[in-house]
C-alpha cells in the first residue's frame, strides 16, 4: 500500500483518479478548493481532504495528519482554455504559483516522493498534422497552454537542481462523468432543454484524441512508475482522431425522437488559435503496456446515461 496524495482531488479527473486508486488499496488523501463533505469524499475514496490553497502550510498539514507522501498527483490548475483566455492572472496562479509551492514542498519536506505532474496537450498549440509525439515542438497558443509549458519547466529544473522524481502526463480530451463543462456537457444541457438547431463552432471536422476518464485514471497509476530525475514525459492519449460532428452526432443520438443530421448545425467560426487536429502519438504509453479499455461510442452512451441521470436526481 502507498501514500498517496493528489492535489485538485475534488476536480473531475481528481475524483475518479482517488476512487481508482483507492480500490488499488491505497491509502488517499486531498488538497485544493471546494466544500466537501467527509462522507462524500470518503465515497470517492478519500480518508482526508484539506479544502485550501496549494502551500507549504496547508501539504505540512496533512504531512503531519497522514504521513509522507510516496506518490503525488498535481491535478490542481487551471482546467480551460476559455477561462484562461478570459483571466490569464487567474490561470497563472492556478497553474503556476501552486507548481511551484509544491515542487518547493517536496524539495524541502518530501524528496523521495514521486510526483506525476498533469499536463495537457495545449503545450503542443496548432501547429502540427498527424500524430503528435512527445518530443514535438511546443507552440502553445493560448495562456493555458503557455502555463502547462511553465509548469513542465519548473518540473525539470526542481528535478535537475534538486534530484526530484517526476513524470510529467500530456492529457488530451478527457470525458466522463463529472464532467459539467466543455463540448459534452454543453451538447447534453442544449439538447436537454429543447434548443434547436445546436449551433457549434467551427466546421465539424476537427480532430481530438477522446479518452475515458476510467482509462486515464488507470494511465496515470502506471505512470507513476516512470517518475524519474530526467522527467519522463508520455502522452495520454489513444492515437486515434474522432471529429467533433462524430462526437456531436453520438450524444445527440442519444435523444429519442431526435434527428441528430437536423439538430446539428456548424458555424464554420472556429476560436484563434485552436489546432485543427490533435491527436496523440500513443507509442509511449503502448511500449509501458497500456491497453484501453473503453471505446469512444461506449464512453459517449455512458456519458450521456449520467447526465440524464443528474437531472432526475432530487436537488
Amino acid at each position: 500500500m502507498s501514500n498517496i496524495l493528489i492535489t485538485g482531488a475534488h476536480g473531475f479527473i481528481g475524483k475518479h483518479l482517488a476512487r481508482w486508486l483507492a480500490q488499488q488499496g491505497h491509502q488517499v488523501v486531498g488538497l485544493g478548493h471546494g466544500i466537501w463533505p467527509t462522507v462524500e469524499a470518503a465515497s470517492w475514496g478519500l480518508t482526508q481532504w484539506l479544502n485550501g490553497d496549494i502551500q507549504s502550510g496547508n501539504l505540512r498539514l496533512l504531512q503531519q495528519a497522514s504521513g509522507t507522501p510516496d506518490v503525488v498527483y498535481h491535478l490542481a490548475g487551471g482546467s480551460s482554455v476559455g477561462v484562461a483566455i478570459a483571466n490569464p492572472r487567474e490561470d497563472f496562479f492556478r497553474t503556476v504559483v501552486t507548481t511551484a509551492e509544491l515542487l518547493e514542498w517536496l524539495r524541502v519536506d518530501a524528496p523521495q516522493a514521486r510526483l506525476v505532474a498533469v499536463s495537457s496537450a495545449a503545450v503542443y498549440g496548432s501547429d502540427h498534422h498527424g500524430l503528435i509525439a512527445e518530443d514535438a515542438t511546443l507552440t502553445p497558443y493560448s495562456p493555458y497552454g503557455h502555463h502547462k509549458r511553465v509548469m513542465e519547466e519548473l518540473c525539470r529544473s526542481y528535478a535537475t537542481s534538486y534530484g526530484l522524481q517526476i513524470s510529467i502526463a500530456r492529457l488530451f480530451s478527457v470525458f466522463g462523468a463529472e464532467l459539467k463543462k466543455q463540448l459534452l456537457w454543453d451538447l447534453c444541457s442544449r439538447l436537454a432543454t429543447g434548443t434547436r438547431p445546436l449551433v457549434l463552432g467551427g466546421n465539424g471536422n476537427e480532430l481530438r484524441d477522446w479518452t475515458d476518464v476510467r482509462d486515464v485514471v488507470r494511465a496515470l497509476d502506471l505512470l507513476a512508475t516512470q517518475a524519474c530525475a530526467e522527467v519522463a514525459v508520455t502522452n495520454v492519449g489513444t492515437g486515434l482522431g474522432t471529429s467533433v460532428r462524430q462526437i456531436a452526432t453520438g450524444i445527440a443520438r442519444q435523444w429519442p425522437l431526435l434527428d441528430a443530421a437536423d439538430a446539428l448545425q456548424f458555424s464554420g467560426q472556429s476560436r484563434p488559435g485552436d489546432p485543427f487536429s490533435l491527436v496523440a502519438n500513443a507509442s509511449g504509453l503502448n511500449k509501458l503496456g497500456f491497453t484501453w479499455a473503453i471505446p469512444v461510442d461506449k464512453g459517449l452512451d455512458d456519458y450521456v446515461r449520467w447526465f440524464q441521470g443528474q437531472r432526475k436526481a432530487p436537488q
